[in-house]
């Protein structure tokens, strides 16, 4: 653990062998660090304790989360290094479970601090999910500048929450027993994935948010514990789920490639900014759509053609170690058009396209389309011209489209 170093706020620790000078009340006054005694530092209370971990924590490295590897290994994860998870620095020459499946399970929930409440969401009250909306929509991801925030609408939460096999009881929330107010929420749908030979059943974790201002109450790892219990109770051990930043210990990464579809109001809203020695007609210009599609016989997935896709979905995910596999069932509901939250298109020569969306009218909201999943027959992989966008050896590209 590093020192632990406070700034004096007492001007009488600043001690002058020379005679007393006035004292200047000035921007930026300058204070001697001092290290406290431990008896000091065990009688603050517990929420100041934690600050003042997570300041040292960010300061070890500079501000924020780890971005990349380099500065991840710098760091210290009291809660991940207590997971069944690899340690960033460990080398893994085998692949299984990092334990085995446990028998005995704990069946009361986990205790949350004193005042609030668990409580399984019913997403079906209208009123429940607009909750939840409320929620994301002011508290969840959102950039390094505080700027945008992920918008989903409540249809859409409906959609990435309730896909087939999904439980009430992994949609966990937290509440404040005085008020009733929602102010956590972590949720689980099912999976099943391919991992080289292997095929496990895993739960997909997602969506975990904790109000501003009760983040220094360390509620966020009771709620993983919270929803690993759940999990655990209907004989699933494993789970995925992905983030922005790295943590112990990432077994694939992704690159989001941007396409401005509406540069002047991406410019305007502070999205992104005119590249050097660019107008903002030249970046119009270069970033103009064609009229038409370039290719034929490209039409919007109907439900005449979810066997069709599953199939192609199903040869495609086989050339990865690992990857999703899904019944029809869940073909239709992840890929089946549904307005301003799912686009798929496909070509009547086994190929299909995927896209999910948000759309909003108002001007100082951005929407952003999603192509997260392409699926290509072989010999249109290799019929296909050389394009600087896209590569031809099988590889599962995602990119981020964003329009008006």
């Amino acid at each position: 653990m590093f020192p632990l170093f406070f700034s004096s706020i007492d001007e009488s620790v600043c001690k002058k062998k020379k005679k007393k000078q006035k004292r200047k009340k000035e921007k930026g006054e300058q204070f001697d660090l001092v290290q406290d005694q431990p008896a000091k530092v065990n009688s603050l209370p517990a929420e100041r304790m934690q600050e003042i971990q997570k300041a040292i924590e960010l300061f070890s490295v500079g501000q924020g989360p780890a971005k990349t590897m380099e500065e991840a290994t710098k760091r210290s994860y009291q809660f991940w290094d207590t997971q069944p998870v690899p340690k960033l620095g460990e080398v893994v020459n085998t692949h299984g479970p990092v334990e085995p499946d446990k028998d005995n399970i704990r069946q009361e929930p986990y205790t949350l601090p004193q005042g609030f409440m668990w409580d399984a969401l019913d997403l079906g009250d209208r009123g429940v999910l607009k909750e939840l909306y409320t929620l994301l929509n002011e508290n969840y991801v959102e950039d390094d500048d505080n700027m945008f925030r992920f918008d989903y609408s409540p249809e859409f939460l409906l959609w990435a929450l309730r896909p087939p096999g999904w439980l009430p009881q992994w949609h966990c929330g937290v509440r404040v027993i005085s008020s009733k107010k929602l102010v956590g929420f972590i949720s689980a749908i099912p999976a099943a994935i391919h991992i080289y030979e292997t095929e496990k059943k895993m739960v997909e974790i997602n969506f975990l948010c904790v109000h501003k201002k009760l983040r220094s109450k360390r509620v966020a790892p009771v709620l993983i514990r919270e929803i690993t219990r759940r999990v655990h109770l209907e004989g699933i051990f494993q789970a995925v789920y992905t983030a922005g930043v790295v943590l112990p210990k990432p077994v694939g990464t992704c690159r989001y490639w941007h396409r401005s579809l509406n540069p002047r109001k991406l410019i305007e809203v502070k999205f992104s900014h005119l590249s050097r020695n660019m107008t903002m007609q030249r970046t119009m210009k270069l970033y103009r759509l064609p009229e038409t599609t370039k290719t034929l016989g490209l039409r919007q997935m109907e439900r005449k053609d979810i066997p069709a896709v599953h199939k192609l979905l199903a040869e495609y995910l086989k050339q990865f170690h690992l990857s999703p596999m899904m019944t029809e069932e869940e073909v239709e509901h992840w890929f089946l058009p549904q307005l301003n939250i799912i686009d798929t298109f496909v070509v009547e020569v086994r190929a299909f396209l995927l896209f999910y969306y948000s759309n909003y009218p108002e001007s100082k909201l951005c929407s952003g389309a999603l192509l997260y999943l392409k699926s290509l027959d072989l010999k249109q992989l290799e019929q296909k011209p050389a394009d600087t966008s896209e590569r031809s050896d099988g590889i599962l590209r995602q990119s981020t489209i964003y329009c008006y």
